[in-house]
């Protein structure tokens, strides 16, 4: 499950992460993170479902931290999409391939939400969730 965790400037210096990394014993993976002096952003990716990810989310909520469930990330609009594959490439993580067919297809385990792909779609056929 992808969670998006949003720091504030008091927990940023905090090594809140690794504290529920070593808690939980999960390879927590980090997707994306956006750091700046006053806030943060980080997308990362929990190898947990039911309980134990209940209990990753309120390890970081009790450390101060805003957590939002990411179930989904980008919408194909089949009846635009072309299936040019203009988003095939430069996706940094191939999670839009285009199968024998050419149609394009979308695997959202692997999306990372960059929006790359949107800003390459030149019928605007993907948009952001």
């Amino acid at each position: 499950m992808k969670l998006k965790l949003i720091y504030s400037r008091e927990n940023l210096g905090k090594p809140v992460l690794s504290d529920v990394i070593s808690k939980t014993n999960l390879p927590i993976n980090i997707l994306e993170a956006k750091i700046t002096l006053n806030t943060g952003e980080m997308l990362i990716d929990v190898p947990a479902i039911g309980e134990k990810l209940k209990e990753v989310s309120n390890l970081f909520q009790k450390a101060g931290l805003i957590v939002k469930e990411i179930t989904r990330t980008i919408e194909i609009d089949r009846e635009k999409c072309i299936s040019c594959g203009a988003c095939v490439s430069p996706c940094p993580v191939r999670a839009i391939t285009q199968d024998f067919n050419w149609d394009v297809d979308f695997d959202e385990q692997k999306c990372v939400g960059c929006g790359i792909c949107v800003d390459a779609c030149p019928v605007r056929a993907i948009r952001m969730l």
